[in-house]
């Protein structure tokens, strides 16, 4: 009997053999190939671009049932979690069409290392770190057009084939890909693939055996061919980036500004410095309450939003979308089923907006971008008024 060395590639290093398969996160093809391939290798061990977080996740079924959507607000993880529930829905809706389960391979791979009893290395680097190392080699507008990409990708009714998706795992499609990622955001592919090429490529290396299996996305197979002959610090690869200061000294400084203008304005011309205020507030507060209501708030989390913003536009510590989302939580509290069908409901737009834990997320989001937006226009109608008083 023997294997398709299609998509295969063969690394032999001092002592040991490196088998890395290069799949397509969604194909039924890469599947079937990971099984065939353990079974007929009989590695030592075999590795899988998982973390921990990732891996429990397989292992628990995503019981987002116990998802307490208070904590996730308090924790400022409201944002994180919508990102990562809109990067998944495309992938979803691939392995939907394609009848499979996202990352079938990388379950195929933990399956099958333990019926051949082979030691299951999970070689890829936290996902936290990597989201924190990714956001931090962003400028603003780097930000900007990162989510504008993911948005614009994920609510794409277009369809992939299998056959597309197959062309992925070839190098010369590969190649071309990694070209045009590079091109459109240069600061995102080192974090993103260069680094944990060579987090990847150490991990694998450092697996116990003579013969290491590794399941891979195809992207990282040419990076890990040339990592793997080098070491690599892995301390070095999971520090997390230092936060700048610059953001925070912004932030504070902003509103401060803001504040001793209309106070200055107030004490030479009481009634501009009231014009002022009441524009302040008015911008803010009616731009924040048009998010939450465009992702169908509560009354009640649309009036929180319109009351804060202006309130918490001049304090950087907090955000107008989280009391809305904590009152739309309190007056729309998901259920068990809301957390039970997150993974049916995140695969349509409609879906994001129908779910209770989406729609808290959705406020919490649109708000604070509706009150980023009144906080600049309302501070320069400020200035403006200052300006006609001097």
């Amino acid at each position: 009997m023997s294997i398709s060395e299609e998509n295969i590639t063969r690394i032999y290093l001092d002592d040991k053999e490196f088998i890395l398969i290069g799949t397509a996160h969604v194909s039924k093809k890469s599947a079937e190939q990971v099984k065939e391939v353990i079974e007929y290798e009989q590695p030592d061990s075999v590795c899988v671009e998982l973390d921990q977080q990732r891996y429990q996740s397989i292992k628990d079924g995503n019981k987002w049932q116990d998802t307490d959507i208070f904590h996730v607000i308090k924790q400022k993880k409201a944002t994180l979690l919508l990102v990562n529930m809109v990067i998944s829905s495309f992938q979803k809706r691939m392995a939907k069409q394609m009848g499979i389960k996202p990352g079938q391979e990388m379950i195929q791979g933990i399956e099958s290392a333990d019926e051949t009893g082979a030691t299951l290395v999970l070689a890829d680097r936290n996902i936290q770190i990597t989201f924190a190392r990714i956001w931090g080699n962003l400028g603003a507008w780097g930000k900007a057009k990162l989510l504008m990409q993911i948005v614009l990708s994920i609510f794409s009714n277009e369809k992939i084939s299998e056959e597309e998706l197959e062309k992925l795992k070839s190098k010369d499609m590969l190649d071309a890909m990694l070209q045009d990622f590079t091109e459109n955001f240069p600061r995102l592919k080192k974090p993103l693939i260069d680094e944990r090429d060579q987090y990847l490529s150490q991990k694998i290396k450092e697996a116990p055996g003579k013969k290491i299996v590794a399941v891979l996305g195809a992207a990282h197979v040419p990076g890990i061919k040339e990592q793997i002959h080098k070491d690599h610090n892995l301390d070095r690869l999971t520090q997390r980036p230092p936060k700048s200061k610059v953001p925070k000294l912004i932030g504070w400084a902003i509103p401060l500004f803001i504040i001793s203008i209309i106070v200055y304005t107030f004490m030479s011309n009481p009634a501009a410095g009231t014009q002022q205020t009441i524009s302040w507030i008015l911008w803010n507060g009616s731009f924040s309450a048009i998010g939450a209501a465009i992702a169908l708030g509560h009354p009640f989390a649309v009036l929180t939003a319109f009351i804060a913003a202006p309130i918490t536009s001049l304090n950087p510590l907090i955000a107008a979308g989280w009391f809305a989302g904590f009152v739309q939580a309190y007056f729309r509290r998901p259920n068990v089923k809301d957390f039970e069908n997150l993974s049916e409901d995140v695969s349509s737009v409609k879906g994001f907006w129908d779910n209770k834990v989406t729609r808290i997320l959705l406020i919490i989001v649109l708000a604070n971008i509706g009150s980023s937006l009144g906080t600049a226009i309302g501070g320069a109608d400020v200035i403006r008024v200052f300006l006609e008083n001097l």
